[in-house]
C-alpha cells in the first residue's frame, strides 16, 4: 500500500508538469468517467447564457433527489473544499496527475472522510462558510470513489450537480469534450431571428432599429427568414438552445457558423473561456432586448473591443456591408450541439436604397458618459462615480435626482464594472446612521439591500445594476423561530436541530449558536430560511441543554433567541 502511495505522489508532482500543457484533445479515452452511476441527462450544458455569465460546467439532473452518490471522474486528491451559502453552495474541487481540476458543486453533504476534515475546520474557525485548500498528501481519492451525495445547495434552482472540469490556468473546459457522453439527438432550436442597423446610416427595411424577422420553416427541416431589405453596415443575432435526450430543457448550443454570399464571416464555439470573460456575456447578447422581452439573442457579430476567446474566424467582425443598393445577398446561419445535430437558417437580402434623411434622436435631457474615461455627477446629496471600462461603448444616459432617491438609466444598459453610489447622510445626524443603507428599487417598488459602507456621514455603495437607488431606514430586528423543537422539550429523537430566520428589509448578515455556551455548527439554507443543526456533530453531550441563537440583519439590528432542550445521552 505505502509503494502504491509513493507512486502516485511521484506521478502527481511529475505527470503535472507537463501533462497540462497537453492538448485536451490528448487526454486518453476514459480517462474521465462520468460523476454519476445513471443515464445522465442536463438541465444546463456548458457556455449556456446565464444571467451575467456563461455556464461554466454540465448542470447534470439527479431526478429531482438529494443524496446520490457523487463519485471522482479521476484518480487525485481535494485541493478545494469550498461552503457558502450563495453561488456554489457546498463544492469540492479535485487536482488529477494531468493537471486538470474537476469540480462538483451545489452538494448535500461531503463523504464521510472528507466531511470529517471539514466540520473539524469549521468548528475550529467557527464558521459555516469555509474555504479550505487541502494539501496533496491529506484527501487523495480514486477514480469512482465516493466523494460526496448530491444535493440543493447554494444557489442551486433544484437538486442537481453541477459537474465542471478545468485546465491548469483554472479555465473551464467543456466536459464533452473531456469524453463525458450525454445522449442527443435533437436538433437545435431556433426561435428567432434580429437584424440590426449598425451605425446611424444603416436601415433595416427602410429603418434605423433592430427589427425581428419572421421565421419560414422549410420541408427539408431548416428555416428561412422573409426577405430583408437593408442599406449600411448590419448585424444579425439568433435566438436559439438546445435539447438531450431525456429532457425538453432548453440549454445552450455548441457553435454556431455564419456565411456570407458562401464566404464564412462568423464563428462562435463553446469549447473553452477564461472566467475573467464571463461577465463579456453580457456584450455579446442583446441586453435591453433581454431586459425587456426575457429573450437572450445572440449578437453573430463581434462588439468592439471584446475580448471574447469564445470566437473564432470572423471577417469584418461578422459585420455586413450592404452598399450596392439593388443587389442580392445570402446570409446562412448553421447551429450545432456538441453531437452535431445540426439547425440552418438562410436570410435572403436585397440591399436597399440609402435613406434619404436621417432622423435625429431626441437626446435632450440625456448624459454623455464615455467608456474611456471616469465620469463624475453631483447631484443633491448623491455622488455618481461611473469608473473607465464599466460601460462596453460610450453611452447617452438620463440621471436625476430627488431628494433621497437617485435614479441612473434604466437596466437596458449593461456595466462591466461596478457604479460607485456615495451619500451624504449628515442631514440624518441624532439618529442611528447605522441603520441606512442604500437599496435598489426595482420596477414593482421592492427595495433590495446593496451592500453600503458607512464612513463618517457618508453611504457608499457599489452595484453593476443600472436603475432607481434611494437612501433606506431599516429599524426592525430580524425574527428567529424553532421548528422542529419547543422550549423544554426532549428531543432525543431528534437527528437536527431546526431554526427559521428571517428579515424583511435588509436581509440576513450573519448568525451565530452555541449550546451550553459551546458553539454549534447550523447550515444556513437562504432558499427557505432555515438554519439547521446535525446532532450527529457530537458537540451536544449534555442532557440538558441552553440554545442560543444571536441573527444579524445587515444594518445591524440583532435578535437573540434563547430555549432549553432535553436529549437522553
Amino acid at each position: 500500500m505505502l509503494h502504491k502511495k509513493i507512486i502516485f505522489f511521484f506521478s502527481l508532482l511529475v505527470v503535472s508538469n507537463f501533462g497540462a500543457s497537453q492538448n485536451q484533445k490528448n487526454i486518453p479515452e476514459g480517462y474521465f468517467k462520468n460523476p454519476l452511476d445513471i443515464e445522465l441527462k442536463l438541465s444546463g450544458t456548458f457556455g449556456e447564457l446565464r444571467s451575467n455569465h456563461f455556464h461554466s460546467g454540465l448542470d447534470i439532473k439527479t431526478n429531482q433527489r438529494t443524496g446520490l452518490k457523487v463519485y471522482a471522474t479521476a484518480s487525485g486528491y481535494v485541493s478545494r473544499i469550498k461552503i457558502e451559502r450563495y453561488g456554489y453552495g457546498k463544492a469540492i474541487y479535485i487536482t488529477h496527475p494531468n493537471g486538470y481540476t474537476s469540480v462538483y458543486a451545489h452538494l448535500d453533504k461531503l463523504s464521510p472522510r472528507i466531511e470529517e476534515y471539514l466540520k473539524k475546520r469549521q468548528y475550529d474557525n467557527e464558521t459555516y462558510e469555509i474555504q479550505l485548500f487541502p494539501t496533496d498528501l491529506e484527501l487523495r481519492v480514486d477514480q469512482g470513489e465516493v466523494v460526496a451525495f448530491s444535493g440543493n445547495s447554494g444557489g442551486s434552482g433544484g437538486p442537481h450537480l453541477h459537474f465542471e472540469i478545468r485546465d491548469s490556468a483554472a479555465r473551464p473546459i467543456n466536459p464533452m469534450m473531456m469524453g463525458i457522453n450525454v445522449p442527443d439527438t435533437k436538433k437545435p432550436l431556433v426561435k428567432q431571428v434580429m437584424a440590426y442597423p449598425l451605425d446611424e446610416n444603416a436601415t433595416i427595411n427602410g429603418k434605423n432599429e433592430p427589427t425581428l424577422l419572421r421565421l419560414i420553416p422549410l420541408k427539408t427541416g431548416g428555416f428561412k427568414t422573409e426577405k430583408l431589405n437593408a442599406y449600411g453596415t448590419i448585424g444579425i443575432g439568433v435566438n436559439t438552445s438546445d435539447r438531450q435526450n431525456g429532457g425538453n430543457n432548453q440549454n445552450g448550443v455548441y457553435q454556431i457558423k455564419t456565411s456570407f454570399n458562401g464566404t464564412p464571416n462568423f464563428e462562435i464555439c463553446f469549447d473553452t473561456y477564461a472566467f475573467s470573460e464571463t461577465r463579456y456575456l453580457n456584450q455579446m447578447i442583446d441586453y435591453e432586448f433581454f431586459k425587456e422581452k426575457k429573450s437572450r439573442i445572440s449578437k453573430l457579430f463581434i462588439p468592439p473591443g471584446s475580448p471574447l476567446s469564445l470566437y473564432g474566424n470572423s471577417i469584418n467582425d461578422g459585420k455586413l456591408s450592404l452598399y450596392e443598393p439593388g443587389s442580392n445577398s445570402s446570409y446562412h446561419i448553421e447551429i450545432k450541439d456538441y453531437q452535431n445535430n445540426t439547425s440552418k437558417i438562410v436570410v435572403d437580402i436585397i440591399n436597399d436604397e440609402p435613406p434619404t434623411e436621417l432622423l435625429a434622436p431626441d437626446n435632450d435631457g440625456l448624459e454623455y458618459v464615455s467608456h474611456s474615461t471616469t465620469f463624475n455627477s453631483k447631484m443633491g446629496k448623491f455622488n455618481l462615480t461611473i469608473p473607465k471600462g464599466a460601460l462596453y461603448e460610450d453611452q447617452l444616459l438620463e440621471i436625476k435626482e430627488n431628494l433621497d432617491t437617485i435614479t441612473i438609466h434604466r437596466d437596458i444598459v449593461p456595466l462591466h464594472k461596478n457604479f460607485i453610489l456615495e451619500y451624504d447622510i449628515s442631514s440624518k445626524a441624532g439618529d442611528n446612521l447605522d441603520q441606512y443603507y442604500i437599496a435598489r428599487i426595482t420596477s414593482w417598488g421592492a427595495a433590495y439591500h446593496v451592500n453600503t459602507k458607512r464612513n463618517g456621514n457618508k453611504l457608499t455603495a457599489y452595484s453593476k445594476i443600472m436603475g432607481t437607488y434611494a437612501i433606506t431606514k431599516d429599524d426592525k430586528k430580524p425574527t428567529i423561530k424553532p421548528i422542529n423543537f419547543k422550549n423544554k422539550q426532549w428531543i432525543s429523537k431528534n437527528k437536527t436541530l431546526k431554526l427559521s430566520i428571517a428579515d424583511k428589509d435588509s436581509g440576513i448578515d450573519g448568525y451565530r449558536a452555541t449550546v451550553n455556551g459551546k458553539f454549534i455548527l447550523m447550515e444556513y439554507d437562504y432558499k427557505t430560511g432555515i438554519i439547521k443543526h446535525d446532532f450527529s456533530d457530537n458537540v451536544v453531550t449534555d442532557s440538558e441543554n441552553h440554545l442560543k441563537v444571536i441573527v444579524t440583519d445587515n444594518a445591524g439590528n440583532s435578535t437573540t433567541f434563547e430555549a432549553t432542550f432535553f436529549r437522553k445521552i
